[in-house]
């Protein structure tokens, strides 16, 4: 696991979104166990306590579930899964919203930029595969 922290945000913060953009796009699966507290501080290289409030956190959002002691693991939840995306998403589009009315762009132009951006990136993706 690799996390590259930056100055702005708490690290448990960070921790957390990380987890999240590993859940919505899949490469962390429903039910899949996770390191313990400890395991992802040393990966990490991060204070245990950290580690802690970020599962802490996770936990009350209902991201990872941990029962008796087994590990903990990635909720089975589709609701909180399909809820985290969509969080990702328009935290996204929000910033992006932000950034094109800065500078006076149409919401017709913005969208055709997109669409055409985004389907060339498809297409690349498609040649390097």
């Amino acid at each position: 696991m690799n996390i590259k922290f930056n100055n702005r945000d708490p690290v448990y913060i960070q921790v957390i979104r990380h987890f999240k953009e590993q859940i919505a796009t899949g490469i962390f699966e429903p039910g899949q166990e996770i390191p313990s507290r400890r395991e992802l501080a040393n990966q990490l290289k991060i204070n245990p306590n950290t580690a802690q409030r970020a599962y802490k956190e996770m936990e009350e959002q209902g991201l990872i579930f941990t029962e008796r002691n087994l590990p903990s693991r990635i909720t089975n939840n589709p609701e909180v899964i399909k809820a985290v995306r969509e969080e990702l998403i328009l935290e996204a589009v929000h910033s992006f919203i932000a950034s094109v009315q800065s500078i006076n762009v149409p919401l017709d132009e913005a969208l055709q930029l997109i669409k055409n951006h985004y389907e060339k990136s498809l297409e690349e993706q498609e040649g390097d595969a």
